[in-house]
């Protein structure tokens, strides 16, 4: 979203996460993500890259406000994530991966 490109830009967001499927987990500490939002692009590195079982699983080592800072609970961040498409059972399929974002 908008918000989230604003806020990974500022550092206000300091964890970018995806579904773990094969393409994101091949992500690793070091490399370089290019983020896009329309004609605006800003790159940052990956400081560590984590795979979790779960979002209760993430949830032990990071707090929701660091990977949604517009989230409040955990339930609030369950819920951005149900509202993509096929991103649940995705989730289920392939757990996640959290990037701490430098």
């Amino acid at each position: 979203s908008v918000y989230s490109f604003g806020a990974l830009r500022r550092g206000a967001k300091r964890i970018e996460t995806r579904a773990a499927t094969e393409k994101y987990r091949r992500i690793r500490a070091g490399d370089m993500l290019v983020f896009v939002c329309g004609k605006k692009k800003f790159e940052r590195k990956v400081g560590k890259a984590s795979v979790f079982r779960s979002i209760n699983a993430m949830l032990r080592k990071y707090r929701v406000k660091d990977i949604m800072p517009d989230r409040f609970s955990k339930k609030e961040l369950e819920n951005a994530y149900n509202s993509y498409a096929s991103y649940k059972d995705k989730i289920q399929q392939f757990g996640l991966v959290a990037f701490e974002i430098r």
